[in-house]
């Protein structure tokens, strides 16, 4: 029986990283903060979430290629990941949201970038949400 507790015990432990993922009705509340710097934005100009014009557009972040929104001026590090053409996921997105230089400099880019807030809870709450304007197949 022991035996048994424990093997159950060990699968808990290993699942519990599936258990992470975000709440995106929970986001988008979370994305209110966002909001003052950022909008979402259909391509064909439709406004889905109004917002501030400081920060670019959130619509299909979540699997483009960072640092790629045409017209936004990107600051260094954002501008070193898109060379690298780094791709956003959900994961990394809350990474970002959490300490934005600190992750630039986790990823070996530099750490200069534009966005000074820090989100301290319900990352990947927000990243579910902007999950939910991205294409599925990792072409947004």
């Amino acid at each position: 029986m022991k035996t048994l507790l424990t093997a159950t015990a060990s699968l808990l432990a290993l699942a519990a990283p599936a258990f992470a993922e975000g709440d995106a009705a929970k986001g988008e509340k979370e994305f209110n903060k966002c909001k003052a710097c950022h909008m979402i934005e259909t391509d064909d100009g439709e406004t889905v979430v109004r917002g501030g014009r400081t920060g670019p557009n959130l619509y299909g972040v979540v699997g483009r290629v960072a640092g790629t929104v045409d017209g936004f001026r990107y600051g260094k590090g954002l501008e070193a990941a898109a060379e690298a053409e780094f791709v956003w996921t959900e994961e990394e997105m809350a990474e970002y949201m959490t300490d934005p230089r600190k992750w630039l400099d986790g990823q070996g880019f530099p750490n200069q970038s534009k966005m000074t807030f820090k989100l301290r809870k319900g990352q990947e709450d927000v990243a579910a949400y902007l999950a939910t304007f991205s294409e599925t197949d990792g072409e947004g």
